[in-house]
């Protein structure tokens, strides 16, 4: 997709007689993507990336005029507004990269960005809606203000009664509404030529010790949770709960993540190093996920054991080391696994390099997921990719799972993706997690 934009947004601009500048805004990982990008499929186009100290990029912003195609970053962008007000140059397009930015109206990165000028706006993401329809909202308030309506109208008349009251009625009257401006990119359609993903999910069994530990934790935390409940109320405990989830999907993950000297392991852990063993001595490629960046150390230690050689890529990972690291894993047969952190490496990279895909533990949102599979799914694939979901049995992992294939129909009528309206659960829900 990013290759299809730059494109489109190169010869518009040799078709376009009165000449000026698109801007894209990403996050500041992706921003010499784009650059890269923009080298490799198009001839000439004259390309600026806002980058550097204050004074650097208030002297890059005065130059946009003799340039095609000017990237920034969200983070930067909201530094310099004011210097782009300042110029008060109008933009032949605004293209919002990873969209999701801007899934909450209240933040900078929202704000800001609408205050940018530009004949035609244009938001690219792959999770239009993550956790409820006010994302959705958000995005189009981007691209095309007030087609539907203020915050408040639009949850009166269609936020509420969908997510609350699944109102069918509601439900195709927006899909009406937004199917005209929204372009989707679905691989079975656009890219026939993509070898097969075939995606088994794999259960594992905790250990003697590691059961014990999670029963003791959960029996304490449905007890902790019930009497916050009762104090607070459902609303003013939602940071309780969040966090004794997250200590259970930990120790699923493995106990040792924040139980000191704990030496007994992780069935899980095992699961997945037997299946790591295996596939690299069959000369697969793999790519590792998980929404823990601490997990790694403890898989870290197990590779080095086996003598398999690995990269990893976290939040801590710079821009310039992300970029060298894809090349390299790409192109090297000896790096095996590449560790990547759900977040940071879940979009903006092309690792086809790889033909299998694990996902350590289970994310709220599916889509997080699916955007981080198609990491090694995507153009440039030329061997079937192999996707394992390492689930723990009798455990929250399974009623995420659940929790995922239920929650996931809203946003199947509605944009044919995949996601989770977990801040959307009713108590009931919640609690379910810990039966």
């Amino acid at each position: 997709m990013l290759s299809v934009i730059v494109d489109y947004v190169c010869n518009s601009e040799k078709e376009n007689k009165a000449k000026r500048a698109s801007l894209v805004v990403s996050p500041s990982s992706l921003t010499l993507n784009w650059q890269n990008e923009a080298k490799k499929f198009t001839n000439g186009l004259k390309v600026l990336v806002i980058r550097g100290t204050l004074a650097e990029r208030k002297k890059q912003i005065k130059e946009i005029d003799n340039y095609d195609l000017v990237i920034t970053s969200y983070d930067l962008l909201k530094r310099d507004i004011e210097y782009y007000e300042e110029k008060n140059y109008i933009f032949r397009y605004i293209i919002a990269d990873e969209a999701q930015y801007l899934k909450n109206s209240h933040t900078q990165n929202a704000k800001t960005i609408k205050q940018i000028k530009a004949d035609t706006r244009y938001a690219l993401t792959g999770t239009p809606i993550e956790n409820s329809l006010s994302e959705l909202w958000s995005i189009f308030d981007f691209i095309m203000p007030g087609y539907l309506f203020n915050y408040k109208k639009f949850k009166n008349i269609y936020e509420v009664p969908i997510v609350k009251d699944n109102d069918e009625n509601a439900m195709k009257k927006l899909k009406m509404l937004i199917e005209p401006f929204v372009l989707r990119r679905n691989k079975k359609e656009v890219l026939t030529e993509l070898p097969d993903k075939t995606v088994t999910i794999l259960n594992n069994e905790m250990g003697e010790e590691q059961r014990k530990i999670y029963l003791t934790y959960l029996a304490e935390a449905k007890q902790e949770i019930a009497e916050q409940i009762e104090i607070n109320g459902y609303e003013k405990s939602h940071i309780q709960i969040l966090a004794a989830l997250t200590r259970l999907r930990q120790i699923c993950c493995h106990p040792g993540l924040f139980i000191s000297n704990y030496q007994e392991g992780s069935g899980k852990l095992e699961q997945c190093m037997e299946i790591l063993e295996e596939a690299t001595k069959g000369g697969h490629k793999i790519l590792l996920f998980s929404g823990y960046t601490s997990m790694f150390e403890i898989i870290e230690k197990e590779l080095k054991i086996k003598n398999i050689k690995y990269f990893k890529l976290t939040g801590a990972t710079k821009v310039d080391e992300r970029i060298e690291l894809v090349e390299e894993f790409n192109r090297n047969p000896e790096i095996q696994v590449f560790l990547i952190s759900l977040k940071a490496g879940g979009t903006g990279i092309n690792l086809t390099g790889a033909d299998m895909v694990i996902h350590y533990d289970p994310w709220w949102n599916i889509s997080t997921e699916n955007q981080a599979t198609d990491r090694a799914y995507r153009i440039g694939q030329k061997n079937n990719v192999q996707v394992y979901k390492l689930i723990t049995k009798n455990s929250i992992e399974e009623k995420i799972y659940e929790l995922q294939e239920k929650k996931s129909k809203l946003a199947d009528n509605m944009l044919d993706t995949k996601t989770t309206f977990i801040n959307k659960l009713s108590k009931d829900e919640i609690m379910n997690l810990f039966g």
